[in-house]
């Protein structure tokens, strides 16, 4: 480790820490007061939009919390409505007119970062302005297949029974959708890493659906050329995969740094089958800020053991933060995991 990187890029690299990193998924947002205030002048949409707003609500929980990396407050439908997908949220996305042609995926244009989402770059560049330099900033993008599922079924889903059925009914159309949202994310991914971002993200909320079979014949694919397509950026790069506990022989062929794992997989057995090459990310259950104090550690403290001594890992939540949470709950988190693993 040297003296000037940030614990949580040394993490993601896998080298030895003075102390474990933590951040947590949905850090920016509605458990904050000061979240809340902001969106009682402002709409969603608005907010994304707005590069000023944006920077200010992804600083509100490191002026709070002595986080380890900061991630750019978004949302992985904003580019979609850069490809031309007209959308609105209520909350979660809902598409008047779902993607299930192959004339509407090839009428998908490409991305254009300074024309379709100037807003997220300058955004990067003004919270990178305000952070301390120790505190890393994420980018992020959504993965090709979570991606899919929401411009198939038109609306967000439990099951995404419409978008699983049609990926076995048009395997050509759905491949060549989820071909063309990879090439768009690479090219967003790396904007963001122009603009700033020091780390890269991509969210596969979905991929969990799919069992390993269809996982790696579907969703698999996409994912690698992205990977791929940012083999130069210089960047960590972090999947985190949402239920794919069964899909962790396909996810350790990625040449991702970092696979962030929700709480219903084991970190130590993770970790034996990706390898000692990749970082983990999680993953306590959201549910565990709820508990006590002093359970609270004790939940802690079961992560970190599963996880083990070595480096390479990250603390975070196994998901996003709910958002009854209690913020001081938080800062027990943070605080606790900085003072148990401190060298």
């Amino acid at each position: 480790m040297t003296n000037d990187e940030p614990v949580f890029l040394a993490a993601c690299r896998g080298k030895p820490v003075s102390h474990m990193p933590v951040w947590v998924m949905r850090q920016a947002g509605r458990y904050l007061p000061e979240y809340r205030a902001v969106r009682a002048k402002v709409g969603f949409t608005e907010l994304t939009r707005s590069p000023e707003l944006a920077c200010e609500v992804t600083l509100q929980p490191i002026r709070r919390f002595a986080l380890d990396a900061s991630i750019i407050f978004s949302d992985i439908m904003v580019p979609i409505e850069g490809m031309g997908v007209a959308l609105e949220y209520a909350p979660g996305p809902v598409i008047a007119e779902p993607v299930r042609t192959l004339k509407q995926v090839e009428a998908l244009r490409p991305i254009v970062p300074e024309r379709d989402v100037p807003f997220v770059m300058e955004a990067i560049k003004l919270t990178r302005a305000g952070l301390p330099k120790h505190v890393p900033l994420i980018g992020f993008a959504g993965s090709p297949f979570t991606l899919f599922s929401y411009l198939v079924a038109g609306k967000p889903s439990k099951e995404f029974s419409v978008p699983r059925a049609f990926a076995q009914a048009e395997p050509e159309i759905s491949a060549r959708l989820m071909e063309k949202l990879a090439d768009a994310m690479i090219v967003y991914l790396k904007a963001q890493a122009n603009a700033g971002a020091q780390a890269l993200m991509l969210f596969e909320s979905w991929g969990g659906l799919l069992g390993p079979n269809d996982y790696a014949r579907i969703a698999l694919p996409p994912v690698k050329r992205i990977i791929d397509g940012l083999k130069d950026v210089g960047v960590p790069l972090i999947y985190f995969a949402n239920q794919c506990g069964g899909n962790l022989a396909s996810i350790a062929t990625l040449n991702a740094d970092v696979i962030g794992l929700d709480w219903r997989t084991s970190l130590g057995a993770a970790r034996k089958v990706l390898g000692p090459g990749k970082a983990v990310q999680g993953n306590l259950d959201p549910a565990h800020l709820f508990s006590s104090p002093e359970n609270l550690k004790k939940r802690v403290d079961e992560v970190l053991a599963d996880a083990g001594p070595g480096p390479g890992h990250i603390f975070n939540l196994g998901h996003g933060i709910w958002p009854e949470t209690d913020p001081d709950s938080v800062a027990r988190l943070v605080d606790y995991v900085h003072e148990r693993t401190r060298a």
